[in-house]
């Protein structure tokens, strides 16, 4: 085969790669595999967890439709979550096919009795960072990690010495239809930085359902995640946001409201690759769905308008970077380059 032949159309349109970043030229899938749920040590907080054989059916069914970054972090499933991964690549010879990102903060040793001091298993500490990127590569049976992140910030560890232990940083943080605080600072700082944005809990913990969902969880007995909110039922808020996503979904011919979620902030901002977990592989393929959904700037403004969002101070005096400046507006007519915009469902398919 001639090194210049076009490559295969892609199986799905995970395997439509995006650059990372302005800052990181690394090609990655638009829909990070989320990891909280592969491992098996969870089940009793509240949170679902997945056999070894179960969690790597959804990793093949992941790779195999094009996916190549998958999400996890140092603690979660009690460290399953990256011992099934790094056996699982390293049974089917892709690690270096994989784009990998793991995390270190929180302590991954609550549980283990061999350990009597605790203390350097979490914060953010150069010492802890070491501990845990190095524990990290031996479960992931792996001499590198592809993207490394501080999961929270301790406020006793410096920036300075943070930073002496970091490179590159992408941010991180809760982003969806139900919770829009992301956009306040978080978005506006990383367009100006030229970060990726990789946010977390799209689906609102399940919360998104239709009404038709809710009544067959009722039926079955299934329930939903209690790991973040005590209750699984929607509240009047998120039942409301449901609906609304319904009346999209059903307005673009979109199979689930779930897609269409993933999609809102997928298209409200460049360089976003939402993190989405699951344990099946029919809820993987309807998050995939999102990479094919486009909206329109009226049916954005339609979901937005079920609960009122305020920017708040300093946005409210100063703007969002999002145009020209009105300071500068009132000195002289001035042209502006325009922001970058996200990739459109139509376009990914050309590039």
């Amino acid at each position: 085969m001639s090194v210049f032949a076009s490559p295969p159309t892609p199986a799905t349109a995970l395997g439509r790669y995006r650059k990372l970043s302005p800052l990181a030229g690394a090609h990655v899938s638009p829909l990070q595999l989320g990891a909280m749920s592969i491992g098996d040590q969870w089940e009793p907080f509240g949170m679902g967890s997945m056999s070894k054989e179960d969690s790597f059916k959804l990793l093949d069914a992941y790779f195999d439709k094009g996916g190549n970054f998958i999400d996890t972090a140092n603690f979660y499933q009690d460290e399953t979550s990256e011992l099934f991964i790094g056996e699982w690549a390293e049974k089917r010879g892709i690690r270096d096919q994989l784009f990998i990102a793991t995390k270190y903060t929180v302590n991954y040793k609550p549980r283990d009795e061999k350990i009597a001091q605790k203390v350097f298993y979490a914060g953010n500490s150069v010492k802890t960072m070491h501990i845990s990127i190095r524990e990290s590569l031996k479960k992931l049976r792996t001499d590198y990690v592809d993207l490394f992140y501080v999961h929270l910030w301790d406020w006793d560890t410096s920036t300075e010495e943070v930073m002496r232990g970091l490179h590159n940083l992408v941010i991180q943080g809760a982003w969806s239809i139900l919770d829009r605080s992301f956009e306040r600072e978080i978005i506006p700082m990383a367009r100006s930085e030229g970060l990726a944005l990789a946010p977390w809990n799209v689906l609102a913990s399940g919360k998104l359902r239709t009404d038709a969902e809710e009544e067959a969880r009722l039926r079955s007995g299934e329930k939903g995640r209690t790991l973040l909110s005590a209750e699984w039922k929607r509240n009047e808020v998120e039942r409301a946001t449901s609906l609304a996503l319904e009346k999209v979904a059903k307005e673009i011919g979109a199979k689930s409201i779930t897609s269409v979620a993933i999609a809102y902030v997928m298209q409200k901002a460049p360089y976003v690759f939402p993190i989405i977990g699951g344990r099946k592989v029919e809820h993987l393929e309807q998050n995939i769905e999102a990479l094919e959904l486009a909206l329109t700037d009226e049916h954005i403004k339609a979901l937005e308008s079920v609960t009122t969002f305020d920017h708040g101070f300093p946005a409210t005096m100063i703007g969002l970077g999002d145009g020209l400046s009105q300071w500068l507006a009132f000195a002289g007519v001035a042209e502006r380059v325009a922001n970058a915009a996200p990739i459109r469902p139509s376009e990914s398919k050309t590039q």
